[in-house]
């Protein structure tokens, strides 16, 4: 099994920044995705952006511009930055991994547990 461990989430006025973490408890043989999610209340989980293959990245067209993925191989992280922040922003972010542990597992999804991020306009 693989544990994704988010951490960064607080407190911060709008136009302000924050960086997330994901931290992942083991490799995996292969990763098709990394990504960050967002779920605001009373609203549907949201994705925010995501790593592709490794390589290509997307952003939602409300982070654009604002927020930057990235990952640290060596250390095995997945970062979101976030910068210029809006109330809109406030939500609970989640890390996402669709991966493969082996090569003979199929890939699946794995989910962190969230990390609140409120933003205070």
């Amino acid at each position: 099994q693989v544990q994704l461990v988010e951490s960064g989430g607080g407190l911060v006025q709008a136009g302000g920044s924050l960086r997330l973490s994901c931290a992942a408890s083991r490799r995996m043989f292969s990763l098709d995705t990394m990504g960050w999610y967002r779920q605001a209340p009373g609203k549907e989980r949201e994705l925010v952006t995501s790593i592709i293959s490794g390589e290509s990245t997307i952003y939602a067209d409300s982070v654009k511009g604002r927020f930057t993925i990235s990952r640290d191989n060596a250390k095995n992280l997945l970062y979101l930055q976030m910068n210029s922040l809006k109330s809109e922003d406030t939500a609970v972010y989640y890390c996402n991994y669709r991966a493969r542990l082996t090569n003979l597992s199929g890939p699946r999804d794995y989910w962190g547990q969230g990390t609140q991020v409120v933003v205070s306009s």
